[in-house]
């Protein structure tokens, strides 16, 4: 009986001490993104942080919507995985959820990305977007591009 006792009070210690040494789980980084040249208060600022494969598709894991507030709109992504992302943004002006684009193809609605690339014939691509989000996490900012 004291030998059960014993291996109990052990198991118990032992159970405790282990509860102590096991760490809160692994959160993400969290990263302040800030939208610059925000034009006026129409609609909403439509921001999402991307994956190479994930760039310029609508599929992108981390996104957010806020109403447009100028000169500009600030938002936070909380819990994201350390790795390389681009952000890509547009003003939904007219709130049907889609950058709407010109009969040529140009974007008729502000837009903007990570390291402010310049716009030519076309969008960036991802390596001139792409952006380390370290452990520690960080904070951006980008312009909107108005036409």
């Amino acid at each position: 009986m004291i030998h059960d006792r014993s291996r109990l009070a052990g198991l118990l210690a032992f159970a405790a001490t282990s509860l102590f040494c096991l760490g809160a789980p692994a959160r993400g980084a969290s990263l302040t993104t800030t939208i610059e040249n925000v034009p006026d208060a129409k609609g909403t600022i439509r921001i999402a942080l991307c994956r190479k494969d994930e760039f310029l598709k609508r599929s992108c894991d981390y996104r957010t919507e806020l109403p447009a507030t100028p000169p500009k709109t600030v938002a936070t992504f909380p819990d994201v995985k350390p790795g390389i992302y681009a952000v890509q943004v547009f003003q939904d002006r007219n709130g049907n959820g889609k950058l709407d684009r010109s009969f040529i193809g140009m974007p008729t609605e502000p837009v903007g990305f990570s390291r402010n690339p310049v716009l030519r014939f076309g969008p960036p691509d991802f390596a001139q977007c792409a952006m380390q989000v370290t452990p520690a996490g960080g904070a951006i900012s980008l312009r909107l591009i108005t036409r």
